[in-house]
């Protein structure tokens, strides 16, 4: 069963539109959100987490419907959100100690041993953290009761680079039973390239890629050389192409079967050049990647 299976959720604010998303996220995986600002991350993840009633479509967590069993899935999930969900006049063990009596796996001594972790006073006011340290006491607390999925939301823009390191070894330590999984939403592209299993790419509310993170880079290839030999690929296959004094790139559909000239480099693209050569892509170039992009050389 999915940790977490999402089909055709659409959610409409005004002009904006989170339109016909569907993800399936196996237990075991780290999961990348990625878009431009105003893409629809934060609202998929407020969808996710109950905070947002869906207009057409379903979220399951582990099986459940928020509609059905609420309170056992709030259970399962711990969050990191840009809001200050804690408590400013109180310590940092004391907000656990309140907020973790609504999770039955809060554990005082594990929140105890990732404060300490984690460099955290636990007698500390919440309210004179810095806003690093706010996010690094949520995802104590997020820790502390068990869950079996994180949803987090740009934490990692506020920890310095050696926490950096060490959130993302914590990440890596909270899947590796196989029973649990995390969703990341991060404009730190490069983190998620050496890390995530998983990747969700929205851009202006509409879902271009959902799945394993492998499978999206064997569907396409930055190339770069000479703009006449990049222009020996068929059009249909080339996504976005940029040239300059020096040469040109492109980002192309791959397969197998395609072929290129000896003299162009070819690799896999990373995720920031992937964005950016959809946002950036040929008119007429389908918008929906979860099959591909058709077109042979």
């Amino acid at each position: 069963m999915n940790l977490l299976q999402i089909d055709h959720l659409t959610k409409r604010f005004g002009t904006f539109e989170l339109n016909d998303i569907s993800v399936a996220l196996p237990p075991g995986y780290i999961c990348g959100l990625v878009g431009q600002n105003g893409a629809g991350k934060t609202t998929l993840l407020h969808l996710i987490l109950g905070l947002y009633q869906a207009d057409e479509g379903s979220v399951l967590i582990d099986g459940m419907d928020y509609r059905s069993e609420e309170k056992q899935i709030r259970d399962r999930i711990g969050t990191v959100l840009a809001e200050d969900l804690f408590d400013p006049s109180m310590t940092l063990i004391g907000n656990a100690d309140w907020y973790g009596k609504y999770y039955t796996g809060y554990s005082r001594q594990r929140m105890e041993r990732y404060l300490s972790r984690f460099r955290l006073e636990k007698r500390r006011k919440f309210g004179r953290l810095s806003q690093g340290e706010k996010q690094k006491c949520q995802f104590a607390f997020a820790l502390s009761h068990d869950a079996k999925l994180l949803v987090l939301d740009e934490p990692a823009g506020n920890f310095d680079p050696d926490f950096r390191e060490a959130f993302f070894q914590e990440l890596k330590a909270f899947i590796q039973d196989g029973t649990r999984s995390v969703i990341l939403a991060t404009h730190l592209t490069q983190d998620l390239d050496r890390m995530a299993d998983h990747i969700i790419y929205l851009e202006n509310g509409d879902q271009i890629f959902a799945g394993d993170i492998e499978n999206l880079r064997e569907r396409y290839r930055m190339v770069s050389g000479e703009a006449y030999q990049i222009r020996q690929i068929a059009p249909e296959r080339v996504i976005y192409l940029e040239e300059n004094r020096y040469g040109a790139r492109a980002l192309v559909a791959h397969s197998r079967l395609n072929h290129y000239d000896g003299r162009l480099a070819v690799c896999a693209p990373t995720i920031e050049e992937l964005m950016y050569g959809y946002a950036h892509r040929t008119c007429g170039v389908q918008q929906r990647i979860d099959g591909g992009v058709n077109g042979s050389s």
